[in-house]
This record gives C-alpha cells, structure tokens and sequence, in this order.
C-alpha cells in the first residue's frame, strides 16, 4: 500500500511573477517621443523669436516715422530729408553704394524690393521734395509708402541682417 498525501499538504509554494519593469531606462519609443518633443519646442522656439523680433522691429520703424513726422510736423522739407535719410540706411542692404544715388539709380536700387510702382512713385516725392521747394508732396502717401517699401524689404533681408536696421 503505498502513502498518499492529502492535497491540502503538499509542500508546494504559489507562482512567482518577475518584478515590475523599471522606469529607467525608458523603451526606445519613449526616447524618440522625446526627442520628436525637444524638436518641436526648439522649433516653436525659434518661429516665437523672430515673430517676435519681426513684431519690434517694425514697431521701431513705425515709431521712428511717427518721430520723424511730429519732429517735422509744420516742415515739409525736412520731413522728406528724415524720411528720405532713413531709406537710405535700409537701401544700404541692397546697394552699398546707395547712399549718393539721386534720380533714376536712387529708383532702380528702391525696385530691388519687390514694392508697386506707385509706391515707387510716391517715394521719389521725397527727393523732388528736398530739392524743390513748391513740389507736389502728400505727406500722408509718402508716410504709407515708406511703411510698405520698409515692410516689404523686412522680408526680403536676411536674417543675420534683420539687427543692423
């Protein structure tokens, strides 16, 4: 006859489970979510700042032509002399030598920013109005000309540019 064990008293013990995975190092999914992350916060980062510097610059352009124009307010020709002065600083991007251009070379180095021909126009007032003391001269229109030609050459320049204007 042989001895048998009662089932309740087996020596038996219950099943291991292995222990929790550890956090570190994170699965190679993790490592590219965040890296995929650390792109899109450096990129969104960099669209901030020159939105932003885009944003103070033409707040400085817009307040210096408002300087300008309370400045010369009751002066026509020293108005178009200011203004005529700070085109010629932003021309300088384009041209080196733009800085004693007068007449149709002063128009052909304005063309180099992609502007319509009446704004065109409209800023070679300024130069007649210097020169010439009874020119037609519409301070209004040459001020919204001179904001377009200076947005519209923003966006054409550089940006390693962008801080000298």
């Amino acid at each position: 006859m042989s001895a048998q064990l009662p089932q309740d008293r087996l020596p038996l013990r219950d099943i291991h489970l292995p222990p929790d995975p550890s956090w570190w190092p994170p699965a190679p999914g993790w490592w590219l979510v965040l890296a995929l992350a650390v792109v899109l916060l450096v990129t969104a980062y960099l669209f901030y700042r020159r939105a932003r510097r885009a944003r103070i610059w033409r707040a400085r352009v817009l307040h210096e032509i408002r300087q300008l124009a309370d400045r010369h307010a009751h002066d026509d020709i020293a108005y178009a002399t200011a203004l005529h002065q700070l085109l010629r600083r932003a021309v300088w991007r384009y041209s080196a030598g733009a800085h004693h251009l007068q007449g149709e070379p002063w128009r052909h180095a304005l063309a180099q920013v992609p502007v319509d021909d009446a704004t065109l126009d409209t800023l070679m007032t300024l130069e007649a109005r210097m020169y010439q003391p009874h020119a037609q001269f519409n301070r209004t229109a040459v001020e919204e000309a001179a904001h377009r030609w200076l947005h519209a050459a923003w966006r054409r320049m550089k940006p390693q540019e962008r801080g000298h204007a």
